[in-house]
C-alpha cells in the first residue's frame, strides 16, 4: 500500500459524512461478441459525479480484490472485472488471449481461433456510462499488469493513464519459454493456481518462436501505445525484463502520448513489491518512500493524469532505481537513484573463464582449456532462490548446489575496490555436448568473505535455440559452437573484500524444466540420457561474463 492509499483510509472516515450513493453496481457488460464478463462498479461515498474511472481486470476474483474500494475513497469510479471465464464472468478462460488486440492477421472466416479484445470492449463500455466524466486509469499487479499491457497495445484504446506492476510484456520470453526453456515452476503452477491445466498442451504446441507468440507480443506493437505509465518492477521478480521493457520501449517507441510520459521504479524486491527482506538478505531503506521521493507516488501519477492537479510530478525525474549492496559495509550503495532512461550510463566490461575457476579481467593465454562435467536429467541441479513465484525466491545463498559435480565455479579475485554493475547481464560461452540438444545455465553470484554465494541473477539457453527462436538448430555432437545466455538485468555493488562469481550447469529445477538432451519435442519426451557438457575458456574459444560496468559515480 502506497502513502496515498494510507491517507485516502484515514480520510474514508470523513468522506463518509458527505453525501453518498450506492456503495457498489454488479454489471454482465458484453463484449464484441456477445460474451458477458461480470463487472462491480464502486462508486465514491461523496458527491453525486461523475468521477474520472480507475478499471482493474482480474483472474483472482473481483470480490477480493481490497483495491476497487480503496481507489474508491480516493474518488475514482472503480471498475473492478472478472476476465473472461473466471469466477462470475462467461465465456472460457485462455488466459490473456481474448485481453489483447483481437484478431491475428492469419486468422480467417471459419476459424476457431479467434481472440478477443475484451479490455477495449471494457473500455468502451465505460465510457458510454454516465458516472464516468471521460477520463480513465487502469492499475493493478501481476496477472492485472499483463491485462494492463495486453489493453496498451490495442489499437484506439481511450485509456488515459496506467501503473502497470511487474508484468510481462512478452508472453513467450518473459512467461514462458525463458532461453527457450520452459518456465515449468511459475506456469505449471499458476495455471493449476487458476485451474486452468488445460492451457499446457496449447503451450507445448508452441515451443518455438512462432507467430502465435509474435502477436502476444506487446514489444512489437510498441508503436501504437499511447498511454503515459508508471512501471514498478523488482530485480528479483519473475517479469523484471518486463518491467524494464515496458518502461524503456514506451519512453523512447511508443506513440505521441506515450513517449517522454513513462516513469520506472525498480526496487530490490521478489514479485511482492515493498519487501525490504526477500530471500536471505534485508536492503535498508528499500520500501517505496525513497522512490517515491525521485518520481512520485501511485496516487500522485493518477492525481495529474486524471485529475488534472498540477502536483508537479511530471517534473521530477523519469525512474527511481535501486542500487544493491554489501549489507554489512558501509558505501555509496543500497541507496535509490534518479534516472532519465534505462540502463544508466555502462560500460559492458568482460570477465573471461579461465580454466583455473578464475574469472579474470584479461584474456586467458592458455593454448587449449576446457572444462567438462555430466549432466543426468534424472538428477537436475535444485533451484535455490531466484526470481521465482511459488517457490523460495530471492537472494540466497547457493553453496548447497555449488558442492556439485555439475555446477562450474568461476571467481575473480578479491576485490581491492567496488565494481557497481547497472544494466543487463550475459554470457558468452564455447560449448560442445555429445548430445543433440541439452542446457546451460549461468548464475551471477555475489561472493562475501564469509563465504556466502548470494544469488544476483541468472539464465539459461536451451541449446537448440542458440541460433534464434523461430526454430530449431540441434547440436552435433563434438563439435563447438558459441551461444549466449541472458542473465536479464541488474543492480548492485559488488564490494572490496568480495569476489564476483559465476555459476555454470546444464539445470535449474523447477525454476526451468528438465532437458532430457534427446532432443525429442519439448516436454514430449519418452527417455532421457546423460550428456557430457563442456566449457571450453582458451585464447581461441574465449567464454565470458559481460557485465554493465558504471562509467558516471555515483
Amino acid at each position: 500500500m502506497n502513502l496515498h492509499s494510507t491517507l485516502a483510509l484515514s480520510l474514508a472516515g470523513l468522506w463518509a459524512l458527505a453525501p453518498s450513493t450506492v456503495a457498489k453496481e454488479t454489471f454482465m457488460v458484453p463484449m464484441s461478441d456477445g460474451v458477458k464478463l461480470a463487472t462491480d462498479v464502486h462508486y465514491p461515498p461523496f458527491g453525486k459525479g461523475p468521477w474520472p474511472a480507475m478499471l482493474l481486470r482480474t483472474p483472482y476474483n473481483k470480490n477480493l480484490e481490497f483495491l476497487g474500494p480503496l481507489w474508491r475513497l480516493s474518488g475514482y469510479a472503480t471498475v473492478v472485472q472478472d476476465t473472461r471465464g473466471r469466477f462470475a464472468s462467461g465465456g472460457f478462460d485462455r488466459v490473456f488471449i481474448d485481453d489483447g488486440w483481437g484478431l491475428p492477421p492469419w486468422v480467417g472466416p471459419g476459424d476457431h481461433y479467434r481472440p478477443g479484445r475484451d479490455g477495449y470492449d471494457t473500455v468502451e463500455w465505460i465510457r458510454e456510462q454516465s458516472w464516468c466524466d471521460g477520463r480513465i486509469g487502469t492499475t493493478g499487479a501481476s496477472a492485472l499488469g499483463i491485462t494492463q499491457n495486453f489493453l496498451a497495445g490495442t489499437r484506439g484504446n481511450r485509456v488515459d493513464a496506467q501503473c502497470v506492476k511487474v508484468a510481462a510484456t512478452e508472453a513467450y520470453f518473459q512467461s514462458t519459454f525463458q532461453g527457450g526453456a520452459f518456465r515449468e515452476e511459475l506456469v505449471e503452477m499458476w495455471l493449476a493456481f487458476q485451474d486452468a491445466e488445460h492451457m499446457l498442451g496449447f503451450y507445448e504446441d508452441h515451443p518455438t518462436y512462432d507467430n502465435l507468440w509474435k502477436w502476444m507480443s506487446l514489444n512489437r506493437r510498441v508503436r501504437l501505445v499511447e498511454q503515459p505509465a508508471l512501471h514498478i518492477g523488482g530485480w528479483y521478480d519473475i517479469y523484471s525484463r518486463g518491467t524494464l521493457d515496458g518502461f524503456s520501449l514506451r519512453q523512447e517507441q511508443g506513440g505521441e502520448g506515450a513517449r517522454g510520459n513513462q516513469k520506472l521504479i525498480m526496487g530490490p524486491w521478489t514479485h511482492y513489491v515493498g519487501d525490504q527482506s526477500p530471500g536471505e538478505l534485508a536492503y535498508p531503506n528499500s520500501g517505496f518512500a525513497g522512490a517515491y521521493e525521485l518520481i512520485g507516488s501511485e496516487g500522485d501519477w493518477f492525481e495529474y493524469w486524471l485529475k488534472g492537479i498540477p502536483n508537479g510530478v511530471m517534473e521530477l525525474s523519469a525512474g527511481a532505481f535501486y542500487q544493491m549492496g554489501p549489507a554489512e559495509a558501509e558505501g555509496p550503495w543500497n541507496e535509490w537513484r534518479a534516472i532519465e532512461r534505462w540502463p544508466p550510463p555502462h560500460e559492458p566490461t568482460s570477465l573471461y573463464l579461465t580454466g583455473a575457476g578464475e574469472l579474470s579481467w584479461l584474456e586467458p593465454s592458455a593454448v587449449a582449456s576446457s572444462s567438462s562435467y555430466l549432466y543426468d536429467p534424472e538428477n537436475p541441479v535444485p533451484t535455490i532462490g531466484g526470481a521465482n513465484l511459488f517457490i523460495e525466491m530471492g537472494p540466497m545463498d547457493q553453496r548447497s548446489v555449488e558442492s556439485r559435480d555439475d555446477v562450474v565455479l568461476f571467481r575473480t579475485e578479491l576485490l581491492a575496490a567496488p565494481v557497481e554493475v547497472a544494466g543487463p547481464v550475459h554470457v558468452d560461452l564455447w560449448i560442445e555436448s555429445d548430445g543433440p540438444d541439452t542446457d546451460f545455465t549461468a548464475k551471477l553470484v555475489d561472493v562475501y568473505p564469509d563465504g556466502r554465494s548470494m544469488l544476483v541473477c541468472d539464465g539459461i539457453l536451451r541449446a537448440r535455440y542458440r541460433s534464434g527462436f523461430e526454430s530449431e538448430d540441434f547440436l552435433v555432437p563434438g563439435e563447438r559452437v558459441s551461444i549466449r545466455v541472458d542473465l536479464w538485468d541488474t543492480a548492485i555493488t559488488f564490494g572490496a573484500g568480495h569476489r564476483i562469481g559465476l555459476d555454470i550447469s546444464s539445470s535449474n529445477w523447477p525454476r526451468f524444466d528438465v532437458n532430457p538432451n534427446t532432443g525429442e519435442p519439448v516436454r514430449r519426451h519418452t527417455s532421457t540420457r546423460v550428456a557430457t557438457n563442456t566449457l571450453h575458456h582458451d585464447a581461441l574459444y574465449l567464454s565470458r561474463l559481460v557485465l554493465p560496468v558504471a562509467t558516471e559515480n555515483p
